[in-house]
């Protein structure tokens, strides 16, 4: 399992969300991510996910 970095950001540039969480993939990650934003109604937000190695998973601007 790795850690993932999941923050979304609103026009302005203020953090909306700003959490870590775990998954065995990238492509779990991605899926993760989308489900915790749609829950929190950000979807359409600024937003990136991110790996602990810095790898890009999921951008939205």
């Amino acid at each position: 399992m790795s850690t993932y970095y999941l923050t979304a950001f609103d026009k302005n540039g203020e953090t909306l969300l700003n959490e870590s969480f775990e998954a065995s993939s990238d492509q779990e990650a991605k899926g993760i991510g989308e489900a915790k934003l749609t829950e929190k109604s950000l979807l359409n937000s600024t937003h990136r996910c991110v790996s602990s190695a810095g790898k890009l998973v999921l951008f939205h601007r």
